[in-house]
């Protein structure tokens, strides 16, 4: 498995702006939107294209165009919502798909409660969309879902890193046959007792959505 943090000014500066107390939710989901397309840019660097021709007003002129069968981007519910318009932006003619995860507070293991995703997925390129990858079981279960269903790469992004949860990844695909990555504004310090990444920026799907 592999971890790419995106080291890039604007990606810090956006990531500083999400961090702060004050930033309210409209804000807040204006600057994930944009962080994600920042982020978008590294994570498909490996999306498959395929060699085409196209003719400019001067002359033929040789180009590359996505493969299919198209990329499909699967959110994390409900806080990875907040980062699909980010993605499909980049990839508008991506299918996408969706998983309904929930972490248990009390023994922090992730669990299903809604599936909308081909049941073969064979052959296809996977971005799942995680705001806070923290102790890394939902990602971690969502990317093993992906595989028995038959994706052969998979890229999560996640706004925001713990060390525990990376090395959580790591071990659970160290032997993965087919690419595993996770692309990132920043690993932080460590967990708290509860989980929260520190300092990280919070709830994510509370300061996305609110309190409900």
């Amino acid at each position: 498995m592999e971890t790419l943090v995106a080291d890039h000014p604007l990606v810090a500066h956006k990531l500083t702006a999400l961090r702060d107390e004050r930033t309210d939710s409209p804000t807040f989901r204006r600057l994930a939107d944009e962080l994600v397309t920042l982020l978008a840019y590294e994570a498909t660097r490996d999306v498959r294209v395929v060699a085409t021709t196209v003719q400019t007003p001067l002359a033929p002129s040789d180009g590359v165009r996505l493969d299919r069968p198209a990329p499909i981007v699967v959110p994390i519910m409900r806080a990875g919502l907040g980062m699909l318009d980010g993605m499909v932006r980049l990839l508008p003619t991506a299918e996408v798909g969706f998983l309904g995860m929930v972490r248990d507070e009390g023994t922090l293991r992730a669990q299903l409660y809604a599936s909308r995703l081909p049941e073969d997925l064979s052959g296809r390129q996977c971005y799942v969309l995680d705001p806070m990858l923290a102790t890394g079981g939902t990602l971690a279960a969502a990317v093993q879902l992906l595989l028995d269903r038959g994706a052969n790469d998979i890229t999560a992004l996640c706004l925001l890193a713990a060390p525990e949860g990376v090395k959580r990844m790591e071990q659970a695909f160290a032997a993965a046959e087919v690419p595993v990555r996770v692309v990132t504004a920043a690993i932080d310090s460590h967990l708290n007792d509860r989980g929260f990444i520190v300092p990280g920026l919070g709830d994510a799907g509370d300061r996305l959505y609110g309190v409900v």
